[in-house]
């Protein structure tokens, strides 16, 4: 049995997703956010005090993007992989790590410096350079719906659920009416996907099953 630890709303949702996109069982460990300090028990399984931790027999992840590759290879080929002889093998691993290091990373400079800092060590100068620079970031993403619904191999794959998430995080920033229509159009499609609503109801209900707060951080909460 797959077990994921997730923390509502925070990058832990790319493999929650994920594992209602391919329809595998799975238990959904909920913890309060950030867990190294509101959940000090779960660094005997996670060192790091991060979500996501992902375990499935013997193996245990803790990259959101890497998750989403092995969840797609081993448990939906053909499905929400690409292949490795597919021509599109190449755009499709760029996007799952263009989605986290080059996407997510500078929402997560925001949400620190805008959001999660005390008063007195908050700087909004950073916090709007790396909306700035996120934003500017999505020029790819913008390019590549130019001409198809998905990012690669013509279909929708783990990539466009990793690439969706940082929309997802950068919409609970307020960046979304910044977003080239394109992307916000791909955004907007990807979250009326049935997998995405279940794995939002899915965290709601284990959150409340399990005593966790059902809303997620601040900064992380959708807006009005």
């Amino acid at each position: 049995m797959i077990t994921l630890h997730h923390c509502v709303s925070a990058r832990s949702f790319r493999p929650l997703w994920m594992l209602e996109e391919i329809g595998l069982p799975y238990t959904l460990r909920m913890l309060p956010f950030p867990p190294r300090a509101h959940a000090r028990h779960f660094l005997e399984d996670n060192p790091l005090g991060t979500v996501p931790l992902l375990t499935d027999g013997a193996t245990r992840m803790t990259e959101s993007a890497a998750i989403c590759q092995y969840l797609a290879a081993r448990h939906s080929p053909g499905q929400l992989d690409v292949a490795v002889a597919d021509p599109a093998f190449g755009a499709y691993l760029n996007w799952l790590h263009m989605s986290d290091a080059t996407l997510t990373f500078p929402q997560t400079l925001v949400l620190r410096y805008a959001h999660f800092e005390p008063a007195e060590r908050k700087l909004p100068q950073v916090a709007a350079d790396y909306s700035r620079w996120f934003l500017a970031r999505l020029r790819a993403v913008d390019a590549a719906l130019q001409d198809q619904a998905f990012l690669c191999a013509g279909r929708f794959t783990a990539a466009d659920i990793a690439v969706g998430y940082a929309l997802m995080l950068a919409g609970h920033l307020d960046l979304e009416p910044q977003f080239p229509d394109a992307v916000r159009r791909y955004g907007q499609r990807l979250q009326q996907r049935p997998a995405f609503l279940r794995a939002l109801q899915a965290q709601h209900q284990a959150a409340l099953d399990q005593g966790v707060p059902t809303t997620a951080a601040p900064a992380l909460r959708p807006g009005p």
